[in-house]
């Protein structure tokens, strides 16, 4: 069927849709009740895994609410309530509290799963958009997700209704995990693979050149020693310092141009006459983004690491981070 409408008749329509779904979120404020408080604390002390399950529409935004709870410290997986007849119900354990969706409350898929899960003593928290359905009376808990129109200009196709349903399960895990004192450190833990892992979890000791590859040398040596570990090492600077490891100072590719200038003469000079005293350093358990904060704040490509007692640990530069990804 070719399209009729005009391009003001689409926008106008999209921002109907829009405030339609925006209403619908904004009527679920005054329905929160002490059964969203209990469902919170259910959740909490729950000993086994949350269970979410939902046909249809309700079932893709189950699917999320119980991807979202996962990844903010609740164990959680979603369970298809036909397949649960055929078997997947042997997930469903004594511990586990599980989470039904459907806007009518009435599925049929749901209802034949119900006497079931309860025989099983798992806790049932129903979120539907209507509180005299049978699964809402048959829950624990009752979390009204009720809306008074769709957005469908049909009112047909589930929109304001899986909106809501879904912010409904946004709160519900916001609140659970601000219970459970979940921190960004916990988050990147779930997300080791993302930016904000690799920004939370990787630690300066995770990149810097130790040992070996750790460009140092003792505060008699020459300036010409102190030039080739710089240029063996690859790092544009070597570490100075004395017998028990103490950084005394460094030598940077600057530092040579300034010896040059000064017409120092390089070949009799000892490294210790030319280096830049007091050098800005980092602890090597500093988290690596907390070392591009501070070479971006002191304008410098590299740092050395300094350990628990002050010794010198190993050196890093902005290349590490940037090939780390932390940048």
């Amino acid at each position: 069927m070719p399209a009729t409408a005009s391009d003001s008749e689409i926008i106008d329509l999209a921002r109907r849709t829009l405030a339609i779904e925006a209403e619908a979120v904004n009527a679920l404020t005054p329905k929160l009740s002490g059964d969203f408080v209990a469902a919170v604390h259910a959740l909490l002390v729950c000993r086994g895994r949350v269970v979410v399950s939902g046909m249809g529409k309700s079932g893709h935004i189950g699917n999320k609410i119980a991807a979202t709870l996962a990844s903010t410290g609740t164990p959680a997986f979603f369970v298809h309530p036909a397949e649960a007849s055929h078997g997947d119900l042997g997930m469903i354990q004594h511990d586990d509290v599980v989470i039904a969706l459907s806007n009518s409350g009435e599925s049929a898929e749901l209802a034949a799963i119900l006497p079931l899960i309860r025989r099983r003593g798992a806790l049932l928290i129903a979120m539907t958009g209507n509180p005299q359905s049978t699964l809402a009376r048959e829950a624990d808990w009752h979390l009204d997700a009720g809306v008074t129109q769709e957005a469908c200009p049909l009112n047909l196709a589930p929109t304001a209704s899986t909106t809501a349903a879904l912010a409904l399960g946004d709160a519900l895990a916001v609140a659970v995990l601000h219970a459970r004192g979940f921190t960004a450190e916990d988050f990147a833990r779930t997300h080791p693979g993302g930016a904000l892992g690799r920004r939370l979890l990787v630690h300066v000791r995770d990149l810097m050149h130790a040992g070996a590859a750790l460009p140092v040398v003792a505060a008699d040596a020459s300036f010409r020693e102190a030039l080739l570990e710089m240029t063996a090492k690859g790092l544009g600077m070597t570490a100075i310092a004395d017998p028990e490891g103490r950084l005394l100072g460094v030598l940077t590719d600057g530092d040579l141009r300034r010896c040059l200038d000064r017409d120092i003469d390089v070949r009799a000079a000892q490294a210790a006459e030319v280096m830049t005293r007091n050098p800005r350093t980092i602890a090597a358990d500093a988290l690596a983004v907390e070392a591009v904060e501070k070479m971006q704040e002191w304008r410098v490509n590299g740092l050395f690491a300094l350990d628990t007692e002050g010794r010198l640990a190993g050196a890093l530069n902005m290349h590490d981070l940037l090939k780390a990804g932390v940048v």
